[in-house]
């Protein structure tokens, strides 16, 4: 039997939708959805035989055992037949400790969940798949869709114009002029979407991709759909996993639109009513201070929440100053008993180029997530024997130009401690050897 699962309330109304149906909202009082699942008819399995099913099902390269969400199918969304699955090998990324930088942010054990290893290079994989194989077989049983459309600051476009791509169904990305690299311009327009760049901020694209779908027939993308949060989840599932089923005491996070860390709280949960851990994390989200409206509501209690106009970072995946998602995100930090952490500029660039000097490349997202675990274990919320997982949201060479303005270009304004210029010198013996002498000693 197929376990059941449905779209309803995040604040409670009794009300209950088809995951297939084309509603993002509350019909009784306009709050977001969250999808639910029959948790009696999953737990006719133990804890045991679940975590043996997930660990046979790993790294196997075949069907819907090679992504890392599908191979949690039953636990994310089980009526998707396996023939509208769209599967580009999603998930499953690296978790690596960083031994030789740990102490330098504070902690003695610090790792990276590297999801920029992903196919697009980011997290956002772990959503669309499954949203764009709910779109697939809606239309495959019949359902009139002309096109997927979301806003983005990069990411999300990426993947949906891979995934939609994949699955032949048209792509509409909305994007801030000017605010994205060219590397995750690119990769929309690769994969053939319609990609219009606006005069406005990614608040201002998110307004006009709301009023877009209001379309029933142009499904909406962003984290305001559910089911982009189902295929999230999976990733503190695989951090579980990886870390021998036993769960580590922070998960940081970076915190833009919100929609990854109300993900991240509901995967953490389920695996908990299900046995297969006995302990929540606690969860960290961390912003740029440029664009910081869910830490100042953090600062207040979340007694109030006000949107902020999101001011230029670096960081320019999360440069989000009205997150969609923020009612379900202070739901899980209250839960987990989270934190929100602000990071300059200064401090995020430091904080990558710091792990950079481990191995990593990270992305600037990745940065003040890293200078977030900095302040808090400098502040002693963070102790320095608890284990730490930052989740790297994407892969640092979509950021490229954040890496060369770094390490090549005159920033004035910013200290950068771990500065690293190319040597120019003759091509004579003696000048490399000095170079060397002159670096090493």
């Amino acid at each position: 039997m197929i376990p059941e699962s449905w779209l309803t309330c995040i604040n409670g109304c009794e009300v209950r939708y088809s995951p297939f149906e084309v509603r993002y909202s509350c019909e009784k009082c306009g709050s977001l959805l969250g999808v639910r699942h029959d948790l009696a008819a999953l737990k006719q399995r133990t804890a045991r035989e679940w975590k043996a099913i997930f660990e046979t099902r790993s790294g196997r390269e075949q069907g819907m055992d090679s992504s890392g969400v599908w191979a949690r199918r039953e636990w994310v969304l089980p009526q998707v037949q396996e023939e509208y699955v769209i599967n580009l090998g999603e998930g499953n990324t690296p978790l690596v400790r960083l031994p030789r930088s740990a102490e330098s942010f504070g902690v003695e054990d610090l790792r990276l969940k590297l999801s920029g290893s992903s196919h697009t290079g980011s997290f956002k994989d772990l959503g669309m798949t499954v949203l764009v194989s709910a779109v697939n077989q809606l239309i495959g049983q019949g359902g009139r869709i002309r096109a997927i459309a979301a806003a983005s600051t990069g990411d999300t476009s990426a993947s949906l114009a891979a995934y939609s791509a994949a699955a032949g169904i048209p792509a509409v990305i909305l994007l801030p002029r000017g605010k994205i690299s060219p590397a995750q311009l690119i990769q929309p327009v690769s994969n053939g979407a319609l990609v219009m760049a606006l005069e406005t901020d990614f608040d201002g694209c998110m307004a006009l991709v709301k009023q877009l779908t209001g379309d029933p027939e142009i499904y909406l993308a962003n984290s305001l759909n559910s089911l982009r949060i189902e295929g999230q989840k999976t990733v503190g599932m695989e951090i579980v996993q990886q870390l021998g089923w036993q769960v580590p005491d922070w998960i940081v996070i970076p915190a833009g639109n919100l929609g990854n860390v109300s993900a991240l709280g509901q995967g953490m949960t389920m695996m908990l009513e299900l046995g297969l851990i006995n302990k929540l994390p606690r969860i960290a989200c961390a912003q740029a201070a440029n664009a910081n409206p869910l830490y100042l509501a953090f600062k207040e209690e979340f007694r109030e929440y006000r949107p902020v106009t999101a001011q230029k970072t670096a960081a320019s995946a999360i440069q989000i100053g009205d997150p969609v998602s923020y009612p379900r995100a202070v739901k899980v930090l209250q839960e987990f008993a989270g934190v929100v952490e602000q990071a300059t500029e200064e401090e995020l660039t430091n904080a990558s180029a710091l792990a950079d000097r481990a191995g990593m490349y990270t992305c600037p997202q990745t940065g003040v997530a890293l200078a977030a675990v900095k302040k808090l274990a400098k502040a002693g919320v963070i102790q320095p024997d608890q284990q730490v997982v930052v989740i790297s949201t994407a892969h640092g060479l979509k950021f490229t130009n954040f890496k060369v303005n770094y390490h090549f270009e005159d920033l004035p304004e910013l200290e950068r401690k771990y500065r690293n210029r190319v040597v120019e010198i003759p091509a004579r013996v003696e000048e490399v050897k000095r170079a060397v002498e002159e670096r090493f000693g």
